[in-house]
């Protein structure tokens, strides 16, 4: 049987093979790439003889795969927490979607494998700014404050990793990061032996340093929205700037957006509920429920982002 592993390179995708694999050990093809590389199914080819297992990508970016992939004979297993669209039922796909907002697929896992290894989903909740879910997590482990707080930090550095541009862009490509972390039963031992987990922490906090020291473009009472140049560091530091924004003020939503290359836009959005529904007004903009994004967004539809985030109602929006 040829096992193929696919999955998001952030801190929840990475925790969440790493937990299944602890458990289940096989020698498994990865498929994976930057946080917003999220149609990965694309990239498999597969047959009667293959088991697929998906981790933190969205069913409904990637259902036309996912229909061809079962019309050849795979058997799939998939784990997400994001919105999935009209999920098809078929005999070879097993699923373990639950859009929840204080859930993350590592949670999932976490729940499917009995707790086994739940530091890593620990690390993988903080990493997605899931602060209540972590915690109370860390505490049904007895975990003390020192121990949680450096579980909280590993996790938001592997999140920072996943976000990029391109590969240049980040410290270390997730498939070989999971390579090295996947080594490592207890996250404690991984931190404290990798050299590359210190580098990530502090190249981490040097780039949030960055994103601190500017001003909001635009701030009232309800929302906060900041502009990042087209520079490797804020390519970097997005997601995590915007997970610090929603932890420091968690009752006004906040929007990031960053210049691409191309001229194009990509706008991370965080707010107490609605994001994943405003960012799917957008061409490739999706999430979970308050935390969401959109990958290219044309500079001409800035404004009517804008307007769409200043509007007062829109956090009403139900999750779909």
């Amino acid at each position: 049987m040829r096992h193929i592993d696919v999955f998001n390179g952030d801190a929840d995708g990475l925790c969440a093979l790493h937990q299944l694999r602890l458990a289940e050990p096989a020698d498994a093809e990865l498929v994976t790439g930057l946080k917003r590389d999220i149609e990965l199914l694309a990239r498999v080819r597969a047959d009667g003889d293959c088991a697929i297992t998906v981790l933190d990508i969205s069913l409904d970016r990637n259902r036309a795969a996912l229909d061809r992939l079962l019309a050849e004979g795979a058997r799939v297993r998939w784990f997400d927490h994001h919105y999935a669209g009209h999920a098809p039922t078929h005999p070879r796909l097993e699923l373990h979607i639950d859009p929840a907002p204080s859930t993350c697929t590592s949670i999932l896992v976490d729940r499917h494998l009995g707790g086994r290894f739940r530091r890593w989903a620990v690390v993988a909740a903080f990493g997605d700014n899931l602060r209540v879910p972590a915690l109370e997590l860390a505490a049904a482990l007895g975990l003390d404050d020192a121990r949680t707080d450096a579980l909280r930090a590993l996790g938001e550095a592997l999140n920072y990793n996943a976000y990029g541009e391109t590969e240049t862009d980040v410290l270390i490509h997730p498939r070989a990061l999971y390579r090295v972390l996947h080594a490592y039963e207890d996250p404690f031992d991984f931190a404290a032996r990798e050299p590359i987990a210190a580098a990530l922490i502090e190249r981490c906090r040097a780039d949030l340093a960055a994103a601190r020291a500017l001003a909001p473009a635009y701030a009232d009472e309800r929302c906060t929205l900041y502009r990042l140049p087209d520079a490797p560091w804020a390519r970097r530091v997005l997601g995590t700037f915007a997970h610090r924004l929603a932890a420091d003020d968690p009752q006004r939503a906040h929007a990031v957006v960053r210049a691409n290359a191309d001229g194009s836009l990509t706008i991370s959005v965080r707010a107490p509920r609605g994001t994943d529904a405003l960012c799917r007004r957008f061409p490739r903009g999706g999430g979970r429920s308050t935390a969401a994004g959109i990958d290219r967004l044309p500079a001409e539809r800035l404004d009517e982002f804008v307007r769409r985030f200043r509007a007062p109602d829109w956090c009403d929006e139900p999750s779909r």
